[in-house]
């Protein structure tokens, strides 16, 4: 099993959780069974091509709790979530797959996936090609790739691995250093997450920042402290094509409202 990248933030945490869980995967079930599974599941979705709006795309996650605000939703159903970011607009579907530190599971993709009719990232933190095929043979259309995590050959590997399956791979970024080693595997997607992993500040601006740098023909999605229809809007004048919204969906008053207006912010452009 090759060891992740340390990142001296709560990442090495979570990923030296998972090297275990992968140890425990692959005893369960063998990395060949697992490909089979892949090669057996319903063929992806294009979610590169669903992003592709007038609108600013909104990619709606099902996410039940995180490590630093616990429960996030009671009487979590995340069909019926998913069902009801799908019926009000969402072009995606994030599902966090993470149990020991985001309560989710992969199950939870596997019925969302068969629940509704558009596609549906797997949100896990991805060290390994077992995650790969695993999430493909659930049903997955796109898989996330975290830079910060993964040396340059594991992301240029595990990206190959992605595509070579016929999923998307969002690759995500969190400064200027990880965009410039993530541009070097000629992405189709990447996305910028607003939050600093060492101080869990957010600022929207980090989004202005990197989209500067980001090829045009790199689809931009931007990702947390996203919280209400303005900031969406200013996303979309930034360069991003999509924003990825979980924890204001969760906890808002009115989920299907709230889908609705984040879903139907005009996408002008960068200015």
């Amino acid at each position: 099993m090759n060891s992740y990248v340390k990142t001296d933030t709560v990442l090495d945490k979570i990923l030296a959780h998972k090297v275990e869980e992968i140890i425990v995967a692959r005893k369960r079930l063998p990395l060949k069974a697992v490909q089979r599974e892949a090669g057996d599941a319903a063929p992806p979705r294009d979610f590169l091509a669903a992003l592709r709006r007038d609108t600013v795309s909104l990619i709606a996650e099902v996410k039940k709790a995180s490590p630093s605000k616990g429960v996030l939703i009671e009487n979590f159903d995340p069909v019926a979530l998913a069902m009801a970011y799908a019926t009000n607009g969402a072009a995606a579907i994030s599902v966090l797959t993470d149990e020991r530190f985001f309560q989710g599971h992969l199950d939870y993709l596997r019925a969302v996936r068969a629940a509704v009719d558009i596609p549906v990232l797997r949100k896990e933190f991805v060290i390994d090609a077992y995650q790969v095929y695993e999430g493909r043979a659930a049903g997955a259309d796109a898989i996330l790739l975290i830079t910060a995590a993964l040396d340059d050959s594991r992301l240029a590997d595990l990206h190959a691995l992605v595509l070579g399956l016929g999923m998307a791979a969002l690759v995500e970024v969190h400064n200027e250093s990880e965009l410039e080693r993530a541009l070097k595997i000629v992405p189709h997607l990447i996305g910028v997450n607003n939050r600093d992993l060492k101080t869990f500040y957010e600022d929207l601006e980090t989004t202005a920042r990197l989209a500067q740098i980001v090829p045009r023909d790199v689809l931009l999605v931007a990702e947390s402290a996203i919280r209400g229809a303005a900031d969406v809007q200013r996303m979309g004048r930034y360069g991003a094509r999509a924003v990825l919204v979980g924890e204001s969906l969760v906890k808002a008053g009115n989920i299907p409202e709230t889908v609705r207006e984040l879903s139907s912010q005009r996408y002008e452009g960068a200015s």
